[in-house]
């Protein structure tokens, strides 16, 4: 992705206005380079839109995003059906990204036959029990199931193995552990690990729960309504954070209190709404190191070390 944007037009009442819901937005993944890499921020700061343009589901308004050199506009015939099988999707609801008529092998063959995987049933058959066992789930007792016979973490699992029998070189897992127990959510990271480790492929995460995310990730893209305001090696940004939001963010987890049952309002006041300044930095209104400049000119990246930070608290 190449400074992407995504506008989206509404009314409001009488009048129309343009939302940003991704602004000059770059990423590149290598495929010879398996990596995980988590889009992370609070809900509305455009980590699914993102996916979104990546998985071709949404055209960017401005901006472009390639598969192998070439924009996903332009896509033809065998490189359009290579992007398909190489470029996989694990979304956050298992049970509604499954028809719920279909058993789970028809669910299993269908990408498989549709994208040319494989030539015979066979080799599909093989493909499938493999994929399944890949994923920690024995093909004899959940072949023949349909989706709701199944529990969360199981459908998720399906999900996943239906996404690696497709051989993919990239993942869009978005939010795909949120629905799922705490006792789950571990398993199915470990599945992510190891898809990387051991079949080299990479993982777009995307997630709000910076727990999770300093689990498996390698870099870490940090997001706030639509822009970014710092990337870099996960767990720098993690434990030493730079911008003022991603300390926000870190602040206010949730730390074990025994002895209390609910948090206090102030304690969840990251989430309340803002409004945004036109020409600066979109954090001003909730920044404790706020500077003049700031309301009037948007911070660009800038390098520091091993990360980049929108800030004017660094750089010259």
């Amino acid at each position: 992705m190449e400074s992407v944007y995504k506008i989206y037009r509404v009314r409001k009442f009488l009048r129309a206005e343009n939302i940003v819901a991704v602004e000059d937005f770059n990423i590149a993944i290598n495929d010879d380079q398996p990596i995980v890499v988590t889009l992370a921020g609070e809900s509305g700061s455009g980590k699914t839109t993102v996916a979104k343009m990546i998985l071709g589901l949404e055209e960017p308004t401005k901006g472009v995003v390639r598969y192998r050199g070439v924009d996903l506009k332009r896509l033809r015939g065998e490189i359009w059906r290579r992007y398909r099988r190489e470029v996989q999707a694990v979304f956050q609801d298992p049970y509604s990204a499954f028809n719920p008529l279909h058993r789970i092998e028809t669910v299993l063959r269908i990408p498989l036959k549709r994208l040319g995987v494989a030539t015979s049933n066979q080799e599909i058959d093989l493909i499938i029990r493999k994929s399944l066992e890949d994923v920690g789930l024995d093909p004899d007792k959940v072949l023949s199931k349909y989706p709701r016979q199944l529990s969360g973490g199981e459908r998720q699992r399906v999900m996943i193995a239906r996404a690696i029998s497709l051989q993919p070189k990239l993942i869009v897992a978005d939010e795909p552990v949120s629905m799922l127990d705490a006792s789950i959510r571990a398993s199915i990271i470990n599945i992510l690990k190891d898809l990387r480790d051991r079949k080299g492929v990479s993982i777009l995460y995307i997630t709000h729960d910076l727990n999770t995310a300093y689990g498996i990730s390698d870099e870490i893209i940090i997001m706030y309504r639509g822009s970014v305001v710092e990337k870099g090696p996960a767990k720098k940004v993690l434990l030493e954070p730079l911008h003022p939001y991603t300390r926000l963010l870190i602040e206010s987890l949730p730390k074990p209190r025994p002895t209390r049952k609910i948090l206090k309002s102030k304690e969840i006041s990251i989430y309340e709404d803002t409004a945004t300044p036109q020409h600066g930095c979109k954090f001003y209104p909730r920044c404790p190191l706020r500077m003049d400049k700031c309301l009037n000119m948007k911070p660009p990246l800038i390098s520091v070390g091993d990360r980049e930070v929108a800030c004017y608290l660094y750089g010259e």
